[in-house]
């Protein structure tokens, strides 16, 4: 046995040790949901009671993945599914993906087109890193999730739109269209997190069309690179008021070329800590991509993978797991709405978007520039902070997901809440709002 040390390690100023790292590592920046996340976690260790509304997750207590996915995945890693898949991801389960998505989607893709990865995040990463160099344009709307980071890591240049609370916080295709002649991609995620809406399918084809017909013009011109749409639909297998999901290549077939989709089991079947999603792109784009996340190590793990393939087999226990847990989301999430349209019915200052699909609820709070015990609110954080404080209620403000201005708008997630804890918080909230002057 080594002798135990006896100095602890010392490390010198770390504020000097960090100014000395990349350019890269200079410019990133945490999510600010991380730092709501500790004084969350700050309270509920002090004893207080809190309801938790930030965390886009669900709580294993009331929405645990599906029994049999666990069975498959404990099963896998007892037969010995412990070393590494192959690089493009398991055979059954690329085949099964395959197969799911001609089902619910109504496409018929490759095998080469669909690649497995260790969730959706690489996904996004390699395609900012494979299909944008640096200096080129990337479009997107806010508030969205994370563009921002991927933007910087890639050396891209942006093009913001800012999305209007009028069409739930969606791009339409009069706010994309200046932009499209000298992209390179656009960004595109429905239904939408932040917000808790979906695309109109109309408009998503006409945004699909324009694709199309730039990449027609730039194909004539004969010295232009393609423009790409990375589209983000980890949250299109949770149903609320039985909206359908609007698939791509379903809606536009000639898309099909330039569209990269990243899905997975995170949201749809509960398992965010599978670590299973997967890429579905042409064929030459998968490889290509493949090749930066092979580097990355990013592969899901193979026990998960083969239990993902046999799950996704069960057509039966798909929809019946969908059922059930679509109809619990609905429960809470249209809870939320009807709690706010009541208080906005009874004169409060709040506003909500009736939800579309994924786990969230945009919440507007009117009252900037308005006070609470002596204090002036001037900014969402401010606002956020101080209903923290007052009802134990933690939201996340859209400034979290690029949206710049203290316009009152939140995000409210209910995967890790129960039904009483979200009808207990609007008395509090009430209370709160009548001590505002």
């Amino acid at each position: 046995m080594p002798e135990r040390a006896r100095d602890k390690l010392e490390f010198g100023d770390q504020k000097t040790l960090e100014a000395s790292l990349s350019g890269l590592a200079g410019g990133l920046r945490l999510s600010g949901i991380l730092k709501i996340a500790n004084e969350v976690r700050a309270l509920v260790n002090s004893g207080r009671s809190v309801v938790n509304l930030t965390v886009g997750d669900f709580d294993p207590r009331y929405f645990p993945i599906p029994a049999q996915l666990r069975d498959e995945i404990k099963a896998a890693l007892g037969a010995g599914s412990t070393n590494y898949p192959p690089q493009p991801g398991v055979m059954a389960l690329r085949e099964a993906v395959r197969d799911y998505v001609e089902r619910t989607c109504g496409v018929a893709y490759p095998i080469e087109s669909i690649l497995i990865t260790s969730g959706g995040r690489p996904v996004i990463y390699s395609a900012f890193r494979m299909l944008v160099s640096p200096g080129e344009k990337v479009v997107y709307s806010v508030p969205s999730w994370q563009n921002d980071s991927y933007s910087w890591l890639s050396g891209a240049r942006e093009v913001v739109i800012t999305a209007q609370a009028s069409n739930g916080f969606q791009p339409t295709l009069e706010e994309i269209a200046p932009h499209l002649g000298d992209a390179r991609m656009l960004c595109l995620c429905s239904p939408g997190n932040p917000t808790g809406t979906a695309m109109d399918p109309a408009v998503f084809k006409s945004i699909l069309e324009a694709v199309v017909g730039e990449n027609q013009r730039r194909e004539r011109s004969g010295n232009e690179k393609p423009l790409f749409v990375l589209y983000d639909q980890i949250y299109g297998g949770i149903r609320v008021r039985n909206k359908q999901h609007s698939y791509a290549a379903a809606l536009v077939p000639e898309a099909a070329r330039y569209v990269v989709t990243m899905d997975g089991v995170s949201k749809a079947f509960a398992g965010t800590g599978l670590r299973v999603g997967w890429l579905i792109a042409a064929p030459a784009i998968v490889s290509k991509m493949g090749e930066l996340l092979a580097h990355m190590g990013a592969w899901a793990p193979h026990a998960e993978q083969v239990g993902v393939a046999k799950w996704l087999r069960d057509e039966s226990g798909i929809a019946g797991f969908r059922k059930e847990m679509d109809d619990k989301l609905a429960e809470r999430l249209q809870t939320i709405y009807d709690g706010f349209a009541l208080m906005k019915a009874d004169g409060y200052p709040v506003d909500c978007i009736n939800p579309e699909g994924a786990i969230y609820v945009s919440l507007q709070l009117r009252i900037k520039g308005r006070t609470v015990d002596g204090k002036v609110l001037e900014t969402n954080e401010e606002i956020r902070s101080v209903l923290l404080a007052k009802t134990g209620v933690a939201i996340v403000q859209f400034q979290a997901f690029g949206l710049a201005e203290d316009s009152g708008w939140f995000r409210l997630s209910v995967g890790a809440v129960s039904l009483d804890q979200i009808r207990e918080m609007f008395p509090r909230i009430r209370c709160m709002l009548d001590e505002v002057k």
